[in-house]
Order: C-alpha cells, then sequence, then structure tokens
C-alpha cells in the first residue's frame, strides 16, 4: 500500500541521518504525510507512479522542504524507480553535500555508504557511481573495504572504463597507511594493462625500500626492446639506475637473483661510448 511503502520510505531515509534522527522519522510519520500543497503531485502519482518527470517535478517543487522530507521523497522514488540514474545522481549528491566535513567515523557517512551499495544494486554499470562511493570510502579512511570496493569496481564496469578506477585506485595507494604489500600486488595487476607505466611502480618500490624488487623490474625494462620510457630517460639512464642500486643495495638486489656482472658487462659494452 502507499502507507506502508512510505514508511518504509521514512525508514530508508532514516537511515542517512543517523539512528536517534531514524528513531524520531519513524515515530513522526504523520509530520512527513502530504500536505494540501502535494495534492496534485500525489494524485498524479497514484495514477502512474513510474512517471520519472513528475516525480522529478515533485522533488524539484520542495526544493525548500527539509532534508529529512527531501530524503524521503528520493527514496519513495528510487522504490518506483530503482533503475533511474538521474534520480540516484541527484540524490547521492544531495546526501554527500550533507556530510561534508564530517569526521570519518561519524555515523552519517556509515549511512551513506550503504546508500551507495543499495544504489549499485543497479548502478553498477555506472563509473560515476563506483568513483564517488570510493572517494567517500577513501575519506573514511576504510582501507580494507576501499581495496575491496575497487575490485569489484574493475570486476563490474566494462574495460574501457577501467582507466577511470585505476587513477583513483593509484592514488588510493599513494595514502598513508596502506600496506606495502597490499600495494605491490595491486602495482602488479595495474602494469599488466598499462605496462608502459612501469616507471611510477619502480619510483614506489624506491619510496618503500624495496630496492631488490626496483631493480629487477628495471632490469626487465633494459631487456625489453619494445620499452619506451613516459619520463622520456633512455636505456643508458635506465642502466644507470640500476647501477646504483647495484652499488647501494648489493645483498637485496642479488637475493632477487638478479645477474648483476652480466647487467654490468651488457650495459659497459652497449654504453661503451657514454661510459
Amino acid at each position: 500500500t502507499a502507507a506502508a511503502g512510505m514508511a518504509a520510505a521514512v525508514a530508508a531515509a532514516g537511515r542517512g541521518i543517523g539512528p536517534g534522527a531514524a528513531a524520531a522519522a519513524a515515530a513522526n510519520l504523520d509530520d512527513l504525510m502530504p500536505g494540501e500543497d502535494d495534492l496534485l503531485y500525489e494524485e498524479e502519482l497514484l495514477r502512474n507512479p513510474y512517471s520519472l518527470k513528475m516525480w522529478w517535478r515533485y522533488i524539484t517543487a520542495r526544493a525548500d522542504a527539509s532534508e529529512r522530507r527531501r530524503h524521503l521523497l528520493f527514496e519513495r522514488a528510487l522504490r518506483a524507480l530503482p533503475g533511474s540514474y538521474k534520480l540516484w545522481d541527484a540524490y547521492l549528491s544531495e546526501r554527500r553535500s550533507a556530510v561534508r566535513g564530517l569526521a570519518p567515523n561519524h555515523p552519517a557517512l556509515t549511512a551513506l555508504a550503504h546508500t551507495y551499495e543499495r544504489s549499485l544494486v543497479s548502478m553498477h554499470k555506472m563509473p560515476r557511481v563506483w568513483l564517488d562511493y570510493l572517494l567517500l570510502l577513501m575519506d573514511m579512511k576504510k582501507v580494507t573495504q576501499a581495496r575491496r570496493t575497487f575490485d569489484r569496481a574493475l570486476a563490474a564496469l566494462p574495460i574501457t572504463q577501467h582507466d577511470r578506477v585505476w587513477v583513483l585506485y593509484l592514488r588510493f595507494l599513494a595514502q598513508p597507511g596502506i600496506p606495502v604489500e597490499t600495494a605491490v600486488r595491486v602495482y602488479r595487476r595495474y602494469l599488466q594493462l598499462e605496462p608502459t607505466h612501469a616507471e611510477e611502480f619502480v619510483a614506489y618500490l624506491k619510496q618503500k625500500e624495496r630496492w631488490g624488487e626496483a631493480a629487477k623490474r628495471l632490469s626487465g625494462m633494459l631487456n625489453d626492446d619494445t620499452f619506451r620510457s613516459i619520463e622520456g630517460k633512455s636505456k643508458h639512464q635506465l642502466w644507470l639506475e640500476l647501477c646504483e642500486l647495484i652499488t647501494k643495495h648489493p645483498a637485496e638486489v642479488l637475493a632477487e637473483r638478479i645477474d648483476v656482472d652480466a647487467i654490468l658487462r651488457s650495459g659497459i659494452r652497449k654504453y661503451k661510448d657514454e661510459v
């Protein structure tokens, strides 16, 4: 029934305003019942509850209504039209604005994360929804949840959209507190898609003092005749970079079973005019 639908929408909208306010919203359902000014919209929606145009007009007309009232309208509209990107985008945007500046552990942010999960039931092919959700999880410092959600986004979206996710994923890996092993595993996956970005990975490995793997990656770049540095480095410059690692961190480099003698001899032979 319409009353039952409204009650469910109140409960869902209440999740965005904290447990105390949600209980008050459920207890004071009468406050949210349509008034005389709403009757035109309500009657039209009774005749055609799946009219996006009418729901949008109703929501727009109540631009000055309370946050709770507008959330209720959005929840009711989305119960009727869960596949509407226009509604989800506007609702989530409004909810994001409402929590801006709150502490990472605030209940309202957790509630918004739950709303994003609900949206992805039907919006899982929309990269913008994934990216906004991921930014929220990053702001909340939810490292494990964010990593899993990045992986879910890559699994759900077509490969043509993956570059947008990876840009944010690499930003996430650069945040303080991300376990190095986690970041290294993700970078390895990224290089399967974008092997030309190997220098970014080498820079990260150096920053984290993973000298052995950095040397191994540089060695692979030198042995790959098709590799072209996106930073504009010559093969000689890469070889010098590798030699510096070998000189300063010999134990870590040898632990990777890199043939140091062969690298040095080959470099001297190839770059004898520059050595």
